[in-house]
């Protein structure tokens, strides 16, 4: 049994320009020691399914009006909120994007890291203190004691993400979900934070849920790899499968925008056209307004997510001809 499945999720904005279907019917598994890459362009929907799985879903406008969540033999979304309030932070942790609006500023660091500790955890004011300094050690950020005193504001970016790092793992959670953790922060901060959260996942045994629109650090980082673009999972499979056999228009066109040093060309693979509205999406399949092997099918009925190779699943009506006619050597070796 996998340690979290999300099975046929859909959760929908109610809003006055109409009903914005953010995500629509996703699915997707992660086991423990498992990290599950989710990528695709903002507004697709990555974020709108973490906040989903912890129920943090603003009500109104937002509502999860369909599907399951289950973690440890439960249905997340059927829980009790005084059940999944032990849940959320304990047993699940997640990084939230943009660490100086995602932090108190009115608390100190070491405050925000102590209170998860003493709402999920049997200790004392003293005990909480000394895990607190200890996870800031732990996630790297040198002189804890001192730091454990300081406010957001005081700490760079890099500093402020590993304190957010170090709330979600403050409780040695069994998935963390890490949204965009590396967003905003310098090239050799970015492979300190991920070198870190590899390093702990092995340490404390977790599954991992990343995501990010960042393919290079998908392809460092994941395991399996959800490819999603307005509001649907188009493209699944391992790592390897993603990035060396895409059988999707959207994940060929995702790879060949990627710079490479070895091939002399003038202008880099565009993906033409922008994503569509939530609230008005086309008829049939969500990519055919930008898919250069749109057909009529294509513009009358919607795909499903059919696995067409072993552990290989993709949601396209011409997935034979995506794969035969992609450019080749999308990339590097």
């Amino acid at each position: 049994m996998p340690l979290l499945e999300v099975k046929h999720l859909k959760t929908y904005f109610f809003t006055d320009d109409g009903v914005a279907k953010s995500v629509d019917d996703v699915s997707y598994t992660v086991d423990r020691r498992e990290t599950l890459g989710v990528v695709g362009e903002s507004g697709c929907g990555k974020s709108v399914t973490a906040l989903s799985i912890m129920r943090l879903i603003p009500d109104p406008p937002g509502k999860t009006v369909g599907g399951e969540v289950f973690f440890d033999g439960k249905d997340l979304l059927k829980l009790p909120e005084e059940e999944m309030r032990k849940i959320r932070g304990n047993k699940i942790g997640m990084i939230f994007q943009e660490p100086m609006t995602s932090l108190n500023p009115v608390f100190t660091v070491g405050n925000q890291i102590e209170e998860s500790i003493l709402l999920h955890q049997k200790v004392t004011k003293a005990e909480a203190r000394e895990k607190a300094i200890e996870m800031l050690r732990l996630v790297g950020i040198p002189a804890p004691e001192q730091r454990y005193g300081e406010y957001p504001h005081q700490l760079s970016g890099g500093m402020r993400q590993r304190v957010m790092i170090a709330i979600a793992l403050s409780c040695n959670p069994d998935i963390l979900i890490a949204d965009e953790p590396t967003t905003a922060l310098d090239v050799t901060v970015q492979a300190q934070i991920l070198e870190l959260i590899n390093r702990l996942q092995h340490e404390l045994g977790m599954g991992v849920i990343l995501i990010t629109h960042d393919l290079g650090v998908i392809a460092e980082t994941a395991d399996k790899v959800a490819v999603m673009y307005a509001s649907h999972i188009v493209e699944y499979s391992k790592v390897d499968e993603i990035f060396h056999n895409p059988i999707h228009p959207y994940t060929v066109g995702l790879l060949g925008s990627i710079p490479k040093l070895n091939v002399e060309t003038d202008r880099l693979m565009t993906i033409e056209g922008t994503v569509p509205s939530p609230v008005n999406f086309p008829i049939g399949c969500n990519f055919n307004t930008r898919c250069a092997w749109a057909t009529e099918v294509c513009y009358k009925d919607e795909p499903a997510l059919i696995e067409h190779e072993p552990g290989h699943f993709a949601a396209c009506h011409h997935w034979e001809k995506v794969k035969a006619e992609r450019p080749a050597n999308l990339v590097e070796a």
